[in-house]
C-alpha cells in the first residue's frame, strides 16, 4: 500500500498503528449501533436522535475548552491507555444493560456524552503525540498510515456492525467495540519511547486560572498563525455541516429510503473504500497541485459531491429506480469521504508541522472546541429543521452551508509546498501571541 520506509521498522510507531487499527474497527460498530439503537430498538423521534447526537459531542467541547494544557504538561501515552479504558467501560455498560433488560434511552445518551469526551481527550492527545514520536518530516507519512486505518475501518466496520446488528442486535453488537478499546491501550502500554518528562513548573493542578491562560494559549497559537487560522475557519463552517449530516443521514437513509440496516452498513462502508484512495493518493494530488491548491481542491469537490445525498432523495421521492439511489448514495460516500481524508491528510500535517510541538495539545483543544463544538449545534438545527419541514429539505440546507467552507481556504491557494516547522519554544513568547 505504501512504499517501504523509516515507519514501517519504528517499532514504536507500529505499535500506535495497531492500537489505532482496532480501535477504530471497534468505535464504527458503536457509531453505526447508537442511532440505530436508538432508531430501532427503541422507537425514538427525529429529536431525539438529534439530541443523541448533541450529548455525544457536547462533552469534546468542555474537554477542550479544560484539558489542552493538561495533556500538554502530562504523559500523553498514559492519557490516551486512560481513555480507552473508560470508553471500553462504559461501551460494554449498554451490552450488560441490554441482557438485563434495563436498556433506556437515557443510559444511551449516558454512554454517548461518556464516550464522546473520552474520545475527544483521545482525539486531540493523539494529534499531540505524534509529532512527539517520530520526526517532522516524517509526519505527512504517518498521517496517511493512520488515516489508512480509518479508512478500513470505515470499509470493515459499518459494513460489519449492520450484519451483526442485524442478526444479534445492537446493543450486543457493541460489546465488541470494547474489546478494541482493551486492545488499543495494551498496545499503547507496549510503546516503549519514553516521553520526556513535563517541566516541573508546568505541573500545575487545574484551576480556572490555569484553564483561561491555557485556553487563551491555544487560540492565540491558532488564530495567530495565518495557515491555521484558514484552515480551522473552513473547518468550522464545515462541522456546522457535519452536524446536518449526524443528526439526519441515518434516519433519511432507513426512514425516507427505506433502507435495510445491512444495506446501509454496505453504503456506509464504500465511503472507507473512498477513504482508504484519499490516504493513498493525498499526497500525489499535493505534487500535482501544490499544497494549497490541493486544499482548496479537495475540500470543494468532497463538499460538493454531498449535494448527492439530498439527490438521491429526490430522485425516490419521484420514482427513480432503486439501483439510481443506491448509486447516488454511493458514490456520495466514494468522493466526498475520499477528498475529505486527502484534504485532513494535508491539513492536520500542516498545523503540526507550524505550530510549536509543546503547544500542541492547548491548540488542539482550542481547535476541538471551535470545530467539534459546531457539530451540535448543526445537529440540533437539523432536528428542528427536519421536525418543521422534512428530513430531506433538513439535509438541503446542510450541504449548501458546506460549500462556504472551501472559501476560507483560499488564501493558501499559493502555497507551494509544505513550510519548515519552528524549533520548540517557550509557550508564551512573541512567535504564538
Amino acid at each position: 500500500m505504501f512504499p517501504q520506509s523509516g515507519l514501517w521498522r519504528h517499532a514504536d510507531f507500529m505499535r500506535l498503528w495497531q492500537a489505532q487499527m482496532f480501535s477504530a474497527f471497534g468505535s464504527r460498530i458503536t457509531r453505526t449501533a447508537l442511532p440505530i439503537i436508538a432508531v430501532s430498538t427503541l422507537a425514538q423521534s427525529e429529536v431525539m436522535v438529534s439530541v443523541l447526537m448533541v450529548l455525544q459531542l457536547a462533552p469534546g467541547i468542555l474537554v477542550g475548552l479544560t484539558f489542552g494544557g493538561f495533556i500538554d504538561r502530562n504523559r500523553k501515552r498514559s492519557i490516551l491507555i486512560g481513555a480507552d479504558i473508560v470508553r471500553a467501560a462504559t461501551v460494554a455498560s449498554l451490552t450488560v444493560a441490554w441482557l438485563l433488560g434495563i436498556l433506556s434511552m437515557v443510559h444511551v445518551i449516558i454512554v454517548g456524552a461518556i464516550v464522546g469526551g473520552a474520545s475527544a481527550v483521545f482525539q486531540i492527545t493523539d494529534n499531540a503525540y505524534l509529532p512527539a514520536l517520530i520526526r517532522r518530516e516524517d509526519l505527512a507519512e504517518g498521517n496517511a498510515k493512520l488515516e489508512s486505518t480509518e479508512a478500513i475501518a470505515e470499509i470493515t466496520g459499518p459494513a460489519s456492525a449492520g450484519a451483526l446488528i442485524a442478526a444479534f442486535g445492537a446493543p450486543f453488537a457493541v460489546a465488541i467495540d470494547a474489546v478494541s478499546y482493551v486492545w488499543s491501550a495494551l498496545r499503547l502500554g507496549a510503546i516503549r519511547a519514553v516521553e520526556e518528562a513535563p517541566a516541573p513548573q508546568e505541573s500545575t493542578a487545574l484551576s480556572a486560572r490555569r484553564r483561561g491562560h491555557d485556553l487563551r494559549v491555544g487560540l492565540r497559537a491558532v488564530f495567530g498563525h495565518p495557515i491555521v487560522r484558514a484552515i480551522v475557519l473552513s473547518h468550522m463552517v464545515w462541522a456546522v455541516s457535519g452536524g446536518f449530516f449526524m443528526a439526519l443521514y441515518t434516519l433519511f437513509c432507513l426512514r425516507e429510503l427505506e433502507l435495510t440496516e445491512t444495506t446501509f452498513g454496505i453504503i456506509v462502508a464504500m465511503g472507507g473504500i473512498g477513504s482508504l484512495a484519499g490516504a493513498m493518493l493525498s499526497r500525489r494530488i499535493v505534487a500535482w497541485l501544490g499544497l494549497g491548491r490541493a486544499l482548496v481542491v479537495m475540500s470543494a469537490m468532497s463538499l460538493v459531491c454531498a449535494l448527492l445525498i439530498p439527490l438521491a432523495g429526490l430522485d425516490a421521492a419521484t420514482g427513480g429506480s432503486f439501483m439510481i439511489v443506491l448509486g447516488f448514495l454511493g458514490a456520495h460516500q466514494l468522493l466526498s469521504d475520499g477528498f475529505s481524508v486527502a484534504f485532513v491528510i494535508q491539513a492536520v500535517t500542516l498545523r503540526q508541522t507550524v505550530l510549536p510541538r509543546n503547544v500542541l495539545g492547548r491548540a488542539n483543544a482550542a481547535i476541538h472546541v471551535f470545530t467539534s463544538g459546531l457539530l451540535p449545534i448543526g445537529a440540533l438545527f437539523a432536528g428542528i429543521i427536519a421536525e418543521l419541514t422534512s428530513t430531506e429539505t433538513a439535509m438541503w440546507v446542510g450541504v449548501c452551508l458546506g460549500l462556504v467552507a472551501p472559501v476560507f481556504l483560499l488564501p493558501l491557494r499559493h502555497l507551494k509546498t509544505m513550510p519548515a516547522g519552528p524549533d520548540d519554544v517557550p509557550a508564551d513568547t512573541p512567535a504564538i501571541t
